[in-house]
C-alpha cells in the first residue's frame, strides 16, 4: 500500500512538474502608442508602435 501511495505520488509530481507552461513571447503593452506619444512630447507614435520596437533595438548595433 506505502508503494502504491509513493508511487501516485511520483506520478502526480511529474505530471504537475511537465504540465508547467513557461510563455516567453513578446509582453504587450497596455497603452496605445498615440497614448504614449503624448505622454511624452513626441511628434510621432511610429517609434512606439509594437511592430517598430525591433528596428529601434536593432538600429542600434550599426
Amino acid at each position: 500500500m506505502k508503494n502504491l501511495l509513493r508511487i501516485t505520488i511520483a506520478l502526480c509530481s511529474i505530471i504537475m512538474i511537465a504540465s508547467c507552461k513557461v510563455n516567453h513571447g513578446t509582453v504587450r503593452s497596455s497603452t496605445a502608442p498615440g497614448q504614449v506619444k503624448k505622454a511624452t512630447g513626441a511628434k510621432s507614435a511610429k517609434a512606439y508602435a509594437p511592430g517598430q520596437q525591433k528596428k529601434r533595438i536593432t538600429g542600434n548595433n550599426q
